[in-house]
C-alpha cells in the first residue's frame, strides 16, 4: 500500500477530497518527522511508539574484502508496534 492509497481510503471514507486529505497525511507525516529530528517520543495509542534510537559506534565486516569496518554511532528511528496491534494482526491471520 502506498501513500496515494492511503490518501484514496480516507478521502472516501470522510467526504473530504482527495487533495485535502493528502494535506492532511503530509502534515501528519511532516510533523511526526520533525517532532523525532528534535528527539521527541510520539505515541499514538492503540498504534505504537515512535522514538529516536542512539546505536553505538560498532565494527563490521565487508562481506567482500573481509576488511574490518568502523560502523559510526548513529541516531536510528524506531518504531514499537503497540499490543493491541499486533494481536489485531495474528488475528486476522489465523494466527
Amino acid at each position: 500500500m502506498t501513500k496515494a492509497d492511503i490518501v484514496d481510503i480516507i478521502s472516501s471514507s470522510t467526504g473530504l477530497t482527495k487533495v485535502e486529505t493528502e494535506a492532511v497525511v503530509k502534515g501528519f507525516l511532516d510533523t511526526v518527522i520533525d517532532a523525532m529530528k528534535r528527539g521527541e517520543t510520539i505515541e499514538l495509542r492503540g498504534f505504537g511508539s515512535f522514538k529516536v534510537v542512539k546505536r553505538a559506534q560498532r565494527v563490521a565486516r565487508n562481506p567482500k574484502t573481509n576488511e574490518e569496518v568502523i560502523v559510526p554511532e548513529q541516531f536510528v528511528p524506531m518504531l514499537k508496534i503497540s499490543k493491541d496491534f499486533k494481536r489485531a494482526v495474528n488475528e486476522s491471520n489465523g494466527i
